[in-house]
C-alpha cells in the first residue's frame, strides 16, 4: 500500500510554505485547527515582519494577534509564538533545535509539530499523526492504536525508516483528495484491492470519480481506472 502510495502521490510535499525551519515552527503552530491554505495566507506578511525568534520574543501582542486573527485561535497562537520566540533566544542561541528531544519542549510544539520539522526542515525521518494519518491507518487496519505517538511507532515498525517523512505527506495527500472522512472515493482508489474498508464510500467508478480532489483528479482517476 506504501507503494502504491509512492505512484498515486507523486507530488506529496510539505503544504505549509516555509523557508527555514523557524517559519516552519510557526506556520505549523498556526495550522491547528485551520487550513494550510489558510495558514499560507498570513504567513507571508507574517515571516516578513518577524524574520527571527528575537523578533517573536519582543512582538508587540496586540499587532500580532491582528496577523492571526484568520487563522483562529489566535489569542493562544499568539502567547505560543511569543514564548516560543523567548525560549529560542534564551535557551539555543534564537535557533531552532534539530533533535525531537529539544523541540518537545519549546512552548507550542508537540511531538507531532516536531516530526513536521524534522522530517521536512532538517532531513530527519518523523511520522507525522495529523488527523488524516490517524484516520486512514486505522481503517486501512494498520494498527488499531487511537494514541497518535502509539500510531507513530506501530507504523515506524512497518515502514522503513528512510520513508516516513514521506509516507506521511503521501497519507495526507491521499486523505485530502481520495479517502476523505465522510465519504471515501472507493471506487476510484489505487489502494482499493488492498484496503480493507473498501465500500465504506460508494465503490461505482463514475460516481467515485466526483468525489476526488486536487489539482491531478484526471490522474488520480486515470491510475484507478478499472
Amino acid at each position: 500500500m506504501a507503494r502504491v502510495l509512492e505512484i498515486a502521490h507523486p507530488d506529496a510535499h510539505c503544504e505549509l510554505n516555509h523557508g527555514n525551519a523557524l517559519e516552519l515552527a510557526v506556520a505549523t503552530i498556526l495550522s491547528a485547527q485551520t487550513t494550510d491554505q489558510r495558514v499560507n495566507e498570513v504567513t507571508p506578511k507574517l515571516f516578513s515582519r518577524y524574520p527571527t525568534a528575537a523578533d517573536y520574543a519582543a512582538a508587540d501582542r496586540t499587532e500580532l494577534e491582528e496577523l492571526l486573527k484568520p487563522t483562529g485561535f489566535y489569542r493562544n497562537k499568539t502567547d505560543s509564538l511569543i514564548k516560543l520566540g523567548q525560549a529560542l533566544v534564551e535557551r539555543y542561541d534564537g535557533r531552532v533545535p534539530g533533535r525531537l528531544d529539544d523541540l518537545v519542549t519549546l512552548p507550542g510544539i508537540g511531538r507531532k509539530t516536531a516530526n513536521v520539522i524534522l522530517g521536512n526542515a532538517f532531513g530527519v525521518p518523523g511520522i507525522t499523526v495529523d488527523t488524516h494519518v490517524q484516520r486512514l491507518v486505522r481503517r486501512w487496519e494498520w494498527t488499531a492504536e487511537t494514541d497518535p505517538v502509539k500510531i507513530e511507532f506501530a507504523i515506524g515498525d512497518l515502514i522503513e525508516k528512510r520513508d516516513w517523512t514521506m509516507l506521511s505527506h503521501r497519507v495526507i495527500f491521499h486523505g485530502r483528495r481520495v479517502c476523505h472522512a465522510r465519504k471515501p472515493a472507493c471506487g476510484a482508489c489505487t489502494l482499493a484491492a488492498d484496503c480493507p474498508a473498501y465500500g465504506t464510500g460508494p465503490v461505482d467508478y463514475e460516481s467515485a470519480v466526483k468525489l476526488l480532489k486536487g489539482p491531478r483528479v484526471e490522474e488520480l482517476a486515470e491510475l484507478a481506472t478499472p
